[in-house]
């Protein structure tokens, strides 16, 4: 009897060790996954408070007394606020593969294991609210997909032509009646809001919720 006690001791023993070895690897795994996500947030908000301030500043001139914006000061706005798409992709293959098979019971801590499973809802979300930011910057690019604007001259007089080695041909229509023409404000302001909300309503408190999934994680580390 004191034989079988003590192989289940040491069975048991074993059982808890490679538990605990498992989930080292499963937190290791999540806090490189949750720090490169980190980054990339942070990076997408640069990105987009750059796309809705280059906005703010062409709305300061609208309706504004003739002269009082160049073209290419325009230009460069526009530039800045449209030439860059925002859609946020975390790192999240050791996070699915640990949900989808189950590896969330060796997650010991339950306050970590609440904050995995409401990471899918988090990301849902906040790419809902992308396909709406996108949607108003669309709104605003098409203009310049019709007569009434011209992409030529924004890249010529932002500098960006240049750059790319674009010869110059013709003449650069001017893009300045645009900041006087009413669907352009209401889909320009859109988009400000837009932008602004995004960051606010989705992109802080994300990087909030990964700082507290980061926290729980260094803590259990430096514990186990």
């Amino acid at each position: 009897v004191i034989g079988i006690l003590i192989a289940l001791g040491i069975n048991n023993w074993n059982q808890d060790r490679l538990a605990a070895k498992k989930e080292r690897f499963y937190l290791e795994g999540l806090q490189t996954e949750f720090q490169r996500s980190r980054t990339k947030l942070k990076n997408l908000i640069e990105v987009n408070r750059i796309n809705y301030m280059e906005s703010q500043k062409i709305a300061e001139y609208l309706h504004s007394p003739e002269g009082s914006l160049s073209e290419d000061e325009l230009s460069k706005s526009l530039f800045g606020a449209f030439s860059s798409e925002i859609a946020y992709n975390p790192n999240n293959s050791l996070l699915t593969e640990i949900l989808n098979s189950g590896g969330l019971e060796d997650i010991s801590n339950p306050a970590l294991r609440l904050h995995l499973t409401s990471w899918d809802s988090y990301i849902q979300s906040l790419h809902r609210q992308e396909a709406e930011l996108r949607e108003q910057r669309e709104k605003v690019v098409d203009i310049f997909r019709s007569d009434r604007g011209s992409i030529k001259t924004v890249l010529h007089r932002s500098g960006i032509a240049a750059e790319m080695e674009l010869p110059q041909t013709g003449e650069l229509p001017s893009n300045l009646q645009l900041i006087r023409d009413r669907e352009f404000e209401n889909n320009l302001l859109l988009f400000i809001l837009t932008g602004r909300s995004t960051e606010i309503s989705q992109y802080r408190p994300l990087l909030q919720e990964i700082d507290s999934i980061l926290l729980i994680i260094d803590k259990e580390l430096k514990d186990s």
